[in-house]
C-alpha cells in the first residue's frame, strides 16, 4: 500500500517527549522504510539528544535547535534536530507528522492544537489527554484536513484495529479488551503465584503469595458453567497481587469512545485468566460465560504456568459467526472456542510500544489516513475516587499516583455535581477536604485560568453533548 498509493516520498515525524516509548520510535527510524524522524524535543535537552545518540546517529549527525527557522535549515542541510523547546515544533515547515508523547495533559494539548491548527498530522501517544479531549481533537483534525490518529504499540490502538478487522469480515464480537501488562505466573508444585512485570510492587501488594490447598482447585482449567464462581474465587486468592492500575482503564475508555463497545461494571471485571479461559469467562451468561450484552470492553490478567504462553500484553476479542457453517469453520481450524463452540477468542500476543509505532504515522503521512475508527465520540470519561481522606489544597495526582483509583462512566460536560474527567484533575488542587471512596467532581476542584485543556474540554462537550 505504501509503495502504491503514498502522496509522498517520505514522512517527517517529529517527537515531543523522548521518555522510553518516543524513543523506541527513534531507535527504530532508521530500519523503517519511508519515515525520517527529523526531530526530537523535550524539556530535559539531555534526553531528547539521548535518542538520537541511542539510534545510532553521530555527533555530527544532530544539532540543537532553539528556533523553527533553524530546525528547518538544519534538515534541509541532512541534519536531526533536537530541542527543548518544544513548542517551535509545530511550526517546522518540514514536519510532517507530530507525534505527541510527553504524557503531561496540559502541555500535549497545546502541542497537538498547534500542530493541528498549523496543518500537520497528530500521533497521539499521551493517553491522558486523548481520553480527556480525543474526539474534538480529532474533530478539529478532521476540519483542518489533517490526521489525527492513535497508535500502534499503545493497546488502545491495536484493540480498535483488532474490533474493526473482526467487523469487516461479519463476525459478532461478543467482548474484548487488553491483556494487563503483568502476567501471574503458577508453579503448582510450589503452590505459589508470582507476578512477572517490570514495575515496581508497591504496599499492599507483593510479588509471590502461597496458594492455600483447598483454593487450587481454582487456578485449574475453568469446567463448563463455573467461570463466575472461579473468576470469583480467583480474585479473592490473588487479591494480593498487583491489580490493574488507572491507566490500564484509561486505555480502555479511549478504546470505548473509538468503538462503542461498554464496560459491564465501571471498575471492569478484570479475571485471570488463560488464553484457553478468555472465551469461557468472557462469553454471554446464556453461554455459561461474564458477559450480559455483546459489545462489552474489559481486561484480563494472563494466568499462566512457567510452560504456557502468555498475552504479551497484547488485545484480544471473543467472536462469534451467527452463519453456522462459518462458525463451524472457525471453531474447528484450531482456534480456541469455549465448551459449546458459541464463542471463540482471537487475540494479538504482544505489543510493541514504540517499536511500532511507524505504522501508525506512515499510515497518517502517506496516505492520510487514521489507524483508530471512523466514530470517536466522547461515549465515556475515566474518572477518579479517593482512595484515602483528601485535605483542601491538595494536589491530585496522575493514573500512578495511589491518591486515587480509576472508573469508566458514561460522558457528561463539565459542571458542578458531575464526575470530573480525570485528568482535568490532574495536577491541580483539591477545594475542599474530600472523605476516602468519595467521586471526584468538578466542584471538588480548582479550575485553573488560561488551560488549553478546559478549554478543549468545553468545546467538545458543546460539540458532542449539547
Amino acid at each position: 500500500m505504501f509503495e502504491r498509493f503514498r502522496k509522498q516520498d517520505e514522512v517527517k515525524a517529529a517527537v515531543i517527549g523522548a521518555g522510553q516509548y518516543a524513543t523506541a520510535i527513534v531507535t527504530q527510524e532508521s530500519y523503517t522504510p519511508y519515515l525520517r524522524v527529523t526531530v526530537v524535543a523535550d524539556t530535559d535537552v539531555a534526553s531528547a539528544k539521548s535518542a538520537y545518540l541511542q539510534a545510532g546517529k553521530s555527533e555530527d549527525d544532530i544539532v540543537y535547535c532553539a528556533t523553527a527557522a533553524d530546525a528547518d535549515a538544519a534538515i534541509a542541510a541532512g541534519k536531526w534536530v533536537y530541542t527543548d523547546q518544544c513548542d517551535i515544533v509545530a511550526s517546522i515547515v518540514a514536519v510532517d507528522i507530530v507525534c505527541e508523547s510527553t504524557g503531561v495533559p496540559e502541555a500535549s494539548a497545546r502541542y497537538a492544537a498547534d500542530a493541528i491548527n498549523n496543518g500537520k498530522h497528530v500521533a497521539m501517544v499521551t493517553k491522558d489527554t486523548d481520553v480527556t479531549i480525543g474526539p474534538i481533537l480529532r474533530r478539529l483534525a478532521d476540519e483542518r484536513g489533517v490526521v489525527y490518529t492513535p497508535v500502534d504499540g499503545d493497546q488502545h490502538g491495536l484493540f480498535i484495529q483488532l474490533v474493526e478487522w473482526a467487523k469487516s469480515i461479519g463476525l459478532t464480537v461478543i467482548s474484548g479488551g487488553k491483556a494487563t501488562d503483568g502476567e501471574f505466573i503458577y508453579d503448582e508444585a510450589a503452590s505459589t503465584v508470582r507476578i512477572h512485570t517490570d514495575k515496581k510492587i508497591h504496599a499492599p501488594y507483593s510479588e509471590t503469595i502461597t496458594v492455600a490447598p483447598e483454593d487450587k482447585k481454582y487456578l485449574e482449567m475453568i469446567p463448563e458453567g463455573k467461570a463466575a464462581e472461579y473468576t470469583a474465587a480467583r480474585a479473592r486468592i490473588l487479591a494480593g497481587l498487583p491489580q490493574p492500575g488507572s491507566y490500564d482503564l484509561c486505555e480502555m475508555t479511549i478504546a470505548a469512545n473509538y468503538t462503542g463497545f461498554a464496560p459491564q461494571v465501571d471498575t471492569l471485571i478484570h479475571a485471570p485468566l488463560r488464553i484457553t479461559e478468555i472465551p469461557v469467562a468472557y462469553a454471554p451468561v446464556a453461554d455459561g460465560g461474564l458477559i450480559e450484552r455483546e459489545g462489552t470492553i474489559d481486561l484480563a490478567t494472563c494466568f499462566r504456568t512457567p510452560a504456557e504462553s502468555g498475552l504479551g500484553g497484547g488485545v484480544f476479542i471473543v467472536v462469534r459467526a451467527d452463519n453456522a457453517y462459518s462458525n463451524h469453520i472457525m471453531t474447528t481450524k484450531g482456534q480456541i472456542a469455549n465448551y459449546d463452540d458459541t464463542a471463540t477468542v482471537i487475540y494479538r500476543p504482544y505489543h510493541l510500544c514504540g517499536v511500532e509505532t511507524s505504522t501508525s504515522l506512515l499510515v497518517a503521512g502517506l496516505l492520510g489516513l487514521n489507524t483508530g475508527s471512523d466514530d470517536y465520540r466522547p461515549r465515556f470519561d475515566l474518572v477518579k475516587v479517593a482512595a484515602r481522606d483528601i485535605a483542601a489544597g491538595e494536589v491530585f495526582g496522575n493514573d500512578h499516583s495511589p491518591q486515587l483509583t480509576a472508573r469508566i462512566v458514561t460522558g457528561v460536560k463539565v459542571g458542578d455535581g458531575n464526575p470530573a474527567a480525570a485528568h482535568l484533575l490532574t495536577g491541580n488542587t483539591a477545594l475542599i477536604d474530600i472523605p476516602r471512596g468519595t467521586v471526584i467532581t468538578y466542584d471538588h476542584v480548582a479550575r485553573p485560568e488560561g488551560s488549553l485543556l478546559w478549554e478543549l474540554r468545553d468545546l467538545q462537550d458543546s460539540t458532542f453533548l449539547a
